[in-house]
């Protein structure tokens, strides 16, 4: 039995030609494109600083985990590593866990917690915990695992998309859903239609999957924000910007607390 370090010891393997670049790496453009976690992540935790000193300091969390599922991204897909899979699996499953535990409205948690926030990080934690440990059961499941968990996300979005009359929520909804349906057609089409895209040498789908998903981080993670806010920080006012300007055509989202509003 290979040893768990060794690479192409994972039983999951990417569309991508292995070792056509370098001796070392055996998915060329499936590791770099993980360069765009290192872009996205610092920014985030940079332009959303004076929101997470009103909020909460664990939102530095998100963008920290962020940067760690790159990074072990890439450590997976140069060697095709078991623990470099596990690594990259297990980091998406944290990453998810702290968002859920700072950003899920209080009116979505099982009845039997009430709405004691607390209490429902505890349970997150000890879900994500024991989730932990079975993903070393079936690795090959995990991914679809993960990726299931969108559909209660997507879930709670259109919830909320109901809800709000709010255009600037209603607009990055409606961004980020279409974000990552592209980047999840990408990944589908990567692992299902592999041969064809063999034929015309098209082994780039997986690389596009991480530039999509690392685009939909900001949008998302501002998204849960606005509807956060909307439970959390009734009294403030939440404005979206886009880094670096406004009026540019394309941008980075992010949130700038404009005032308090508190009845004297």
């Amino acid at each position: 039995m290979p040893s768990i370090f060794a690479y192409q010891s994972s039983e999951v393997d990417w569309c991508e030609s292995n070792f056509q670049h370098s001796e070392q790496v055996a998915e060329f453009y499936n590791t770099f494109s993980n360069v765009t976690f290192f872009i996205f992540g610092p920014l985030m935790m940079f332009l959303m600083h004076p929101y997470a000193q009103k909020r909460s300091r664990y939102i530095y969390s998100v963008s920290v985990l962020f940067m760690v599922v790159g990074l072990f991204s890439m450590y997976f897909h140069m060697t095709l590593s078991f623990l470099g899979q596990l690594l990259d699996e297990i980091s998406i499953l944290w990453l998810l866990a702290s968002g859920y535990s700072i950003w899920m409205p209080r009116c979505y948690f099982p009845t039997f917690l009430g709405e004691n926030r607390p209490q429902f990080t505890c349970l997150v934690v000890v879900t994500t915990l024991v989730s932990t440990f079975l993903s070393f059961l079936k690795p090959t499941v995990n991914a679809y695992a993960l990726n299931s968990i969108a559909v209660h996300i997507l879930y709670i979005v259109f919830q909320e998309y109901k809800k709000t009359s709010n255009k600037e929520l209603r607009h990055l909804i409606e961004v980020s859903v279409v974000l990552w349906a592209f980047a999840l057609t990408s990944w589908i089409s990567d692992r299902f239609l592999c041969s064809f895209w063999q034929q015309i040498n098209f082994f780039y789908l997986h690389s596009i999957w991480h530039v999509l998903i690392s685009i939909t981080f900001p949008y998302g993670m501002v998204t849960m924000a606005l509807v956060d806010a909307r439970y959390e920080m009734p009294d403030q006012t939440l404005k979206v910007r886009y880094w670096p300007r406004d009026t540019w055509p394309v941008g980075l989202p992010y949130v700038e607390i404009i005032g308090d509003h508190k009845n004297c």
